[in-house]
């Protein structure tokens, strides 16, 4: 590739999507002037009375917390989305709309309200790993799921309304737009070499060396060659997994170590998902 389209504009291909973005690197050599945000050092204690996340607190809803020791999920109790939907389609002309069902739980990190994931250690980590793992089985076995996103909102500017160490997990009956799109070129992909598309693609970043962010034994962090936004990481697996369930547990240590690298590093200015 020529040196001379990563200084000028050029539009990269998301093999992912299918879709192409747009990069101006000349941009960056504008002078800034706009908002910037002082780096701030919040000290917290181990519990908060107030806080409807902690360890035997009653939440808003009026349910009590059980005196927990290791990672804690619960159904949200101010969920997206909810497990029965009564509303019906509704289509009039060029607008359209139909009902959408789920489950929304909230999975609380640790019982300790003064930590985040940068400052746990992997194994307390790695327990958090397997609640993703039983909750991911758990919630996709249901009739009425079909797809199950694990994620963590980070800080205010992301909407995060409590600072205790928590995520989230939305499972709901329909597929998003965004994973059917990925999931028709990883597809495409297979059907064409019988290989992985992602495998493929962790095998040339490998090779390149240009946009690794972090490598453990078994899982790659890095800068996707078709970023959006200005910081964003995708962590791969090194192995062929479908999904996150089918990690052993030597495995589930190994991606809490990358998620303590990567988050060390690049916390708050990464949203993780």
């Amino acid at each position: 590739m020529s040196t001379d389209i990563n200084t000028t504009p050029h539009r990269r291909y998301n093999i992912l999507t299918g879709e192409w973005i747009l990069v101006s690197p000349h941009r960056t050599k504008r002078p800034w002037q706009g908002k910037t945000e002082k780096q701030t050092t919040e000290k917290r204690e181990t519990y908060d009375p107030t806080c409807y996340l902690c360890p035997g607190n009653t939440r808003n809803s009026g349910k009590t917390n059980p005196d927990y020791k290791k990672p804690f999920s619960f159904e949200n109790d101010f969920p997206s989305l909810l497990p029965e939907n009564p509303s019906e389609a509704y289509e009039q002309d060029l607008l359209k709309a139909e009902p959408e069902s789920g489950i929304c739980k909230v999975v609380c990190f640790s019982p300790d309200h003064s930590l985040t994931l940068p400052i746990m250690r992997v194994e307390d980590i790695a327990e958090v790993v397997k609640l993703w793992k039983r909750e991911y089985a758990e919630l996709g076995a249901q009739e009425n799921i079909n797809y199950v996103q694990i994620f963590e909102n980070k800080g205010d500017i992301m909407g995060c309304s409590n600072p205790h160490p928590h995520g989230q997990i939305w499972s709901q009956k329909s597929i998003p737009t965004e994973v059917q799109k990925k999931s028709t070129h990883l597809k495409a992909h297979w059907e064409k070499t019988n290989r992985s598309l992602l495998a493929d693609y962790l095998k040339q970043e490998l090779e390149l060396k240009e946009r690794i962010l972090e490598e453990t034994e078994h899982f790659v962090a890095l800068i996707p060659y078709w970023a959006v936004w200005p910081f964003e990481a995708l962590i791969i697996p090194k192995n062929h997994y479908q999904h996150i369930g089918q990690l052993n547990e030597v495995e589930e240590r190994d991606f809490a170590k990358i998620i303590k690298k990567l988050t060390i590093k690049y916390l708050p200015l990464i949203h993780i998902s």
